[in-house]
């Protein structure tokens, strides 16, 4: 049988477009032979929906739409993602289901059992786990075990209810195994994915299909990377990560002769993962430019570059905001890095303004030295001017800063925590460094000189980040053991970490919740971003 894969950036809520696009898939599959074409979960309303699978016009439109998409399946058969109804007078109304269409109607359907509770996940909120017996789909003389994502992972948060879908498929006899998920993406992902899809391949000898969805739905990302791996466990037909993607294979044919993604650079996966988010935060809102502060540093450069690629250069504004303390090589950076881009770039002094507030102050702060107060002062104009610019010609701000810079709260809120989506903050500074050497692996593209100066926040004479931190590659294994890898105070310093930088790194990850609470969405391309995948309370103490 010739399967198509209909690998597709779907827009949540956009029905419309989403069955529009699923049809063309249909359309596409039929006239190059095609006898079946696989969609993935969800497919019909995008992923995740969220609190939309609240409203009853919602899943009815849901509903609506697969009826159409069922009525081009005529000579052709197609398997698609939507919420269904469910009858039963317990548990939770829905059920996360995918559905079989053919013959112009709906022929079967399978609901998805292992419902993820965990992370960026909360489907326990809204469906009901799958408790009915299992069915194979009976199609082309090929018997099909349909199952939905996490099925194959046998990841449950359900205590009452441990059930493993692939022993009891397995019991039916099929010929094939489709997976049709929603699997975001975070740099350790794409390896993870594909041993828990090769184990089940040779763990039940049979081959599998697996589609993903691809493309940025706000902070998360879909790399796509959908997949076919044949019953001994080799990669048989691969999709493009991070772009669209349309293959048809012949199911009677499978010889996996292909290398697994193992090999890919982490960085080039977060360089790609986040052009996408950038360009679909975008175009899928509806915003058309972006603008962000310049300051010669490595994080608005990287951003800059970024944010060019993803929107191109003529949709990004630069705007260098100097003050007194700004470094003169630091302006000059700034300005060669938009020259080299070819971006639109400006110079907006902000001394006057700085100057002006402080005098509207004197009184208040006679006797007082310089501190905190005059240095947030002037990340508070720049924020200021910024979003003015945004408000006056409409660009959308682009928040800069990065992971390392949001853990210990080394920013300010209402200055340069402002923006409308922030670009590297699920980015450690360390890793910064390596998109920054990535992005000029062919030409220099970002002055060397912003790459290998000391970083510092110019905001009094000589600061550099190493005067209130430790070096970020100390700063940066600390961080990531603490919320990637949740491990405690204890661990850390048992592993050998200073007993005194422990702690008071952990201090400062924990007492600025409260800033974090306030940032703008965070592009997640690790496997625990700040956000929606870790849940800390604002106050709370954890030390010991």
């Amino acid at each position: 049988m010739k399967i198509a894969i209909a690998q597709l950036n779907y827009r949540i809520g956009d029905f419309e477009d989403n069955v529009a696009r699923i049809i063309d898939g249909i359309r596409r599959a039929r006239s190059e032979g095609a006898e079946l074409v696989v969609f993935a979960e969800l497919s019909v309303c995008g992923y995740p929906p969220r609190d939309f699978l609240e409203f009853d016009d919602f899943i009815e439109k849901c509903y609506q739409g697969v009826l159409r998409i069922a009525e081009e399946c005529v000579g052709i058969a197609a398997i698609a993602g939507s919420p269904s109804i469910n009858p039963a007078l317990k548990g939770k109304p829905l059920y996360n289901t995918a559905y079989f269409l053919a013959d112009g109607r709906i022929q079967g359907q399978a609901h998805k059992t292992l419902l993820p509770n965990y992370d960026v996940f909360d489907e326990y909120r809204y469906f009901e786990p799958n408790r009915l017996p299992f069915e194979v789909i009976e199609y082309k003389g090929s018997r099909i075990a349909l199952t939905i994502c996490e099925d194959l992972w046998n990841i449950t948060d359900d205590p009452l209810y441990v059930r493993n879908p692939m022993d009891e498929l397995i019991g039916l006899n099929p010929d094939l195994l489709i997976n049709i998920a929603a699997s975001p993406f975070h740099y350790t992902q794409p390896a993870e994915r594909f041993e828990v899809l090769r184990r089940n391949a040779v763990t039940y000898s049979i081959p599998l299909i697996y589609v993903n969805h691809v493309g940025g739905q706000t902070e998360l990302l879909f790399d796509g990377g959908s997949m076919v791996i044949d019953a001994a466990g080799h990669l048989v037909e691969s999709l493009r990560r991070f772009e669209e993607d349309f293959r048809i294979f012949d199911s009677n044919a499978m010889d996996g002769r292909l290398a697994g993604p193992s090999g890919e650079a982490v960085v080039s996966l977060i360089h790609d993962g986040l052009v996408m988010g950038i360009r679909d935060y975008f175009h899928k809102m509806g915003f058309a430019k972006a603008i962000l502060g310049l300051s010669g540093g490595i994080d608005s450069a990287v951003t800059l570059v970024l944010a060019a690629e993803a929107l191109g250069k003529d949709n990004v504004k630069a705007v260098l905001l100097p003050s007194e303390f700004s470094s003169e090589h630091s302006i000059k950076d700034a300005r060669d890095l938009a020259m080299n881009l070819g971006t639109e770039h400006e110079i907006i002094s902000i001394e006057e303004s700085y100057n002006a507030i402080v005098h509207s102050l004197e009184a208040q702060f006679r006797g007082k030295p310089f501190n905190l107060a005059e240095e947030n002062i002037q990340a508070r104009i720049r924020a200021v001017i910024l979003m003015a610019l945004s408000n006056k010609f409409g660009y959308i701000l682009l928040n800069t800063s990065n992971k390392s810079e949001a853990a210990v709260g080394y920013g300010t809120l209402y200055g340069d925590m402002c923006g409308g989506l922030s670009v590297l903050g699920d980015v450690y500074k360390t890793q910064v460094y390596e998109l920054a050497r990535y992005i000029n692996r062919e030409k220099e593209l970002i002055p060397l000189n912003s790459i290998v100066k000391p970083p510092s926040a110019e905001l009094r004479p000589g600061q550099k980040d190493s005067d209130s931190l430790p070096e970020y590659e100390v700063l940066d294994k600390i961080l990531l053991q603490y919320i990637e890898e949740r491990k405690g105070p204890r661990e850390l310093i048992e592993s050998g970490f200073d007993e005194a930088t422990v702690k008071r790194i952990l201090k400062l990850v924990n007492t600025n919740e409260y800033k974090r609470y306030q940032t703008p969405p965070i592009l997640r391309v690790s496997p625990k971003a700040f956000g929606m995948g870790r849940r800390m309370p604002i106050v709370g103490k954890y030390l010991s």
